[in-house]
């Protein structure tokens, strides 16, 4: 009983120094699985148990958190995915078909509109903030072409790409995270049980958020022209087709790979193939794109690690929080608090992730909050899918609600802030808020109608 508020102790101080010190989350993080493998292993089977009636050793708690806790498959895609899309970004090809899309509107508004369409298709298989960056100097080149202010379209940059972050299994960490969680594959994302799944649910919100962006921007009516930049080369947008196509095909095949390959492989399969991909690409940034080993350092070293670390430490906590059973406490907790009620139920887990995910990271909130869902789910006698994704989509769109929900809308900000137009908090919510009520909404209301 002791050693379950301790955990909680950990667990609330780690959540607490995340919000204060964004900037060094991951050292918190690190330092609270280290240690809640060092109490597993001091009083061993109290919080890591090997199973009923079998003795837990001392060792049991490091090998449970590296073996078990710490999703290595997530981890791998996250890496792969990342090194891709950084070769994607660096091959000009998105930026090839912004022009294009500029170049077919019929007017600027129009043309805006379609920028952040594909700024948010981008951001299924690309990184928030890179996504952000490569898009950025197409918006800022066209508003400055018109003499208007680019800081709508650059929190528009930011809204969409946090948007469709959630649609596929490659998108985002918390996409991943679900994934390991329910045991999606990449598949699942689009078709699970004959249903519509996550990926057409977050797809309403993209044209909700499109057509309110078409009516922020209608006023602009002239036709918009921009310099166009070459494309360097097509063979990162083929490694990009080969990931989705190969995930998709992985998800076919594993039921029958599953009878010749053994299962720790399996478990590891859509990861590895990632990372081969990855590695190939980086073999050809070298060898075809005549890089000096300290360009290729550059690109390697500039991949998200933080998150890699940030998420190990945090798989530990929430395995540690799991083990002493305070998630089933804290699940049925809200479910008698909903006093019984789905649709109730179902409402307060939607919204407290929107408000919450507007001001704090998502990755650890939703590292918590799916095994509370699933247990939530199980008290009321319903399928967890539901209240899952309501609960990604309230964290993952509830990031646009502030200026802060989302490192993408920190980035946005910080380069209109460089053009001359610093944003405000009230001017943000004027946008973001609104535009996070409607693409919630939207979605909100077709997950119901679809998984209720």
């Amino acid at each position: 009983m002791e050693l379950k508020w301790v955990i909680l102790g950990i667990a609330v101080l780690m959540y607490a120094l995340v919000i204060v010190f964004q900037d060094k989350k991951v050292w918190f993080t690190t330092f609270a699985g280290i240690l809640c493998i060092v109490l597993g292993t001091v009083f061993p089977g109290i919080i890591f148990s090997a199973g009923e009636g079998v003795q837990t050793s001392r060792l049991f708690a490091l090998s449970n958190a590296f073996g078990s806790l710490i999703n290595w498959n997530v981890l791998m895609i996250y890496v792969g995915a990342m090194t891709i899309a950084a070769l994607f970004l660096y091959s000009k090809v998105p930026a090839k078909i912004a022009d294009w899309l500029v170049s077919i509107a019929p007017s600027t508004g129009v043309a805006m509109v379609l920028i952040l369409a594909m700024t948010g298709i981008i951001s299924i298989f690309v990184e928030n903030v890179a996504t952000v960056l490569v898009m950025a100097p197409i918006a800022l080149s066209l508003c400055k072409k018109l003499k208007m202010n680019p800081t709508m379209f650059m929190v528009g940059l930011a809204v969409m790409s946090n948007l469709e972050g959630t649609a596929t299994l490659v998108g985002d960490p918390p996409s991943m995270i679900f994934a390991a969680v329910a045991n999606y594959n990449f598949n699942d994302f689009f078709i699970h049980n004959g249903k519509l799944s996550i990926f057409f649910i977050v797809q309403t919100g993209l044209l909700a958020g499109c057509i309110f962006f078409y009516i922020l921007f209608a006023k602009y009516k002239e036709k918009a022209v921009v310099d166009g930049e070459p494309i360097l080369s097509t063979v990162p947008a083929a490694l990009m087709l080969a990931m989705i196509f190969g995930l998709a095909a992985l998800s076919f095949a594993s039921p029958a790979l599953s009878k010749f390959v053994p299962e720790c492989i399996m478990n590891l399969s859509s990861g590895l193939f990632v990372v081969i991909l990855a590695v190939s690409g980086v073999l050809w940034y070298i060898f075809s794109q005549k890089k000096s080993r300290g360009e290729v350092w550059t690109l390697i070293r500039e991949l998200d690690w933080e998150t890699i670390f940030f998420l190990m430490g945090i798989f530990v906590v929430v395995g540690a929080i799991s083990g002493v059973g305070l998630l089933k406490e804290f699940a049925d907790f809200l479910v008698h608090v909903c006093g019984g009620s789905k649709f109730l139920s179902f409402l307060i887990i939607l919204v407290v992730s929107i408000l919450i995910s507007g001001f704090v990271d998502n990755v650890p909130y939703i590292m918590v909050m799916l095994p509370v869902a699933q247990q939530m789910a199980s008290g009321l006698g319903v399928g967890s899918d539901l209240f899952m994704f309501a609960l990604l989509v309230g964290s993952c769109l509830g990031g646009n609600l502030t200026p802060f929900g989302a490192s993408a809308n920190v980035v946005a900000m910080g380069i209109v802030k460089n053009e001359g137009y610093p944003m405000s908090f009230a001017k943000w919510l004027r946008v973001g808020g609104l535009f996070t009520l409607v693409t919630t909404t939207a979605s909100a209301l077709v997950l119901w109608l679809i998984w209720s």
